[in-house]
C-alpha cells in the first residue's frame, strides 16, 4: 500500500509516517519507482505507534515497546514496567497542573476585576510587588 493509504488506515499524518521512517521506527520497502510500499506489518506498527503516542509514550518509549511487541519471547513484566513508569510520570504531571491551578486561582482571587488599571495578576506576572494606593504590599 502507498503512504496515503497507510496514513488513512493508521490515522497518522503522512508527515508523521515519514518522520517515523526517518528515525527507523518503520522501514517500508521502496518500489522500482522509488515510492514507499507499506506492508500489513508496517501498518500494524504504525497503528501501534499511533495508539502508544496517543497514550503519551515518548518516541524512545515507543521504540522500546515496539521492540517488545515484536519479541514473542518478551516478559510481560517488561511491558508492565514501562507502563508503570508512564503512570508515575502522569501522576507527577497531574500534581504539577494542580499546583499551577492553585497559583492561578490565588492570582484571580487577588484581582478585583474592575475598571481600575491596578491588577495584582499583572504585578505577579511582571515580578513586581503589588501596590495599592501608592504603597507596596
Amino acid at each position: 500500500m502507498n503512504i496515503g493509504t497507510a496514513s488513512r488506515q493508521s490515522r497518522l499524518p503522512v508527515k508523521t509516517i515519514r518522520y517515523y521512517e526517518e528515525i527507523g521506527l518503520v522501514r517500508p520497502l521502496r518500489g522500482d519507482n522509488g515510492y514507499r510500499e507499506f506492508s500489513q506489518a508496517d501498518l500494524e506498527r504504525l497503528k501501534f505507534l499511533q495508539r502508544s503516542r496517543s497514550l503519551g509514550f515518548s518516541i524512545e518509549e515507543c521504540r522500546d515497546l515496539l521492540s517488545l511487541y515484536e519479541d514473542t519471547n518478551r516478559a510481560s513484566a517488561d511491558v508492565k514496567a514501562i507502563t508503570c513508569q508512564k503512570i508515575q510520570e502522569v501522576d507527577r504531571k497531574i500534581a504539577e497542573l494542580k499546583s499551577l491551578k492553585r497559583v492561578l486561582l490565588e492570582m484571580v482571587e487577588a484581582c478585583h476585576g474592575d475598571d481600575r488599571p491596578d491588577c495584582p495578576i499583572m504585578d505577579d506576572l511582571s515580578g513586581r510587588e503589588r501596590t495599592h494606593g501608592g504603597k507596596q504590599h
